[in-house]
C-alpha cells in the first residue's frame, strides 16, 4: 500500500517520521505531550477571544523545534523565516496559502524573521481541515483568510533549518 502513495506524500510521512524521531531522542522517554481533539478545542476557544484577528500559544518547546496552536480570523502579514522551517496540520477550516515569491513592505521583525504586506507572484494554494504543509525555511508564506471563516492550525517550528 505504501509503494503506491504519490512522491510528494511519501516525501511528507518521511519528513514526520524524521521529526517524530528526533523528538523521542531530544526529550526524556519518560515524558510525552498528548493533545486530544478536545484539548485543541478548548485552546482554540480560548484564542479566539483575542479580537486582533490573530492569535497563537506555544503548547510546549524542545530541543530544536517547539510546538503551538494558532487562530486567524483574518489575513495577516506576509513572512520569512530565514533559518526555521514550519509544518502546518489544518485543524479547522478553509483558507488559502501563498508560497513563494517576492514580499512586498518588508520589515525585520526580529533576528531571522521578516514581515511583509503581502507576496507577488507567488503560488496560491488551498488549505482545508487536514491538510498539511511544510514550509522550508527561507521561502515566503501568507495565509489567506476569506472574512468571516477563520482557520486554526497546529504548528510544529523547527528552528535552525
Amino acid at each position: 500500500m505504501l509503494k503506491n502513495l504519490p512522491a510528494k506524500r511519501w516525501k511528507m510521512i518521511k519528513l514526520l517520521l524524521g521529526i517524530l524521531t528526533f523528538t523521542l531522542v531530544a526529550k526524556p522517554a519518560q515524558v510525552a505531550d498528548l493533545y486530544t481533539p478536545q484539548d485543541l478545542i478548548a485552546i482554540k476557544k480560548q484564542l479566539a477571544k483575542d479580537k486582533a484577528g490573530f492569535a497563537s500559544k506555544t503548547l510546549e518547546k524542545y530541543g530544536n523545534h517547539y510546538t503551538m496552536l494558532a487562530y486567524r480570523e483574518s489575513t495577516g502579514s506576509s513572512e520569512i523565516h530565514e533559518h526555521d522551517a514550519d509544518i502546518f496540520f489544518i485543524t479547522e477550516g478553509d483558507a488559502s496559502i501563498i508560497l513563494g515569491g517576492k514580499m512586498t513592505g518588508i520589515k525585520s521583525n526580529k533576528a531571522g524573521e521578516l514581515r511583509g504586506v503581502s507576496i507577488q507572484g507567488g503560488e496560491k494554494r488551498p488549505l482545508k481541515t487536514g491538510d498539511v504543509i511544510h514550509i522550508p525555511a527561507g521561502m515566503a508564506h501568507q495565509i489567506i483568510v476569506t472574512p468571516g471563516k477563520p482557520i486554526t492550525y497546529f504548528v510544529i517550528k523547527v528552528m535552525g533549518q
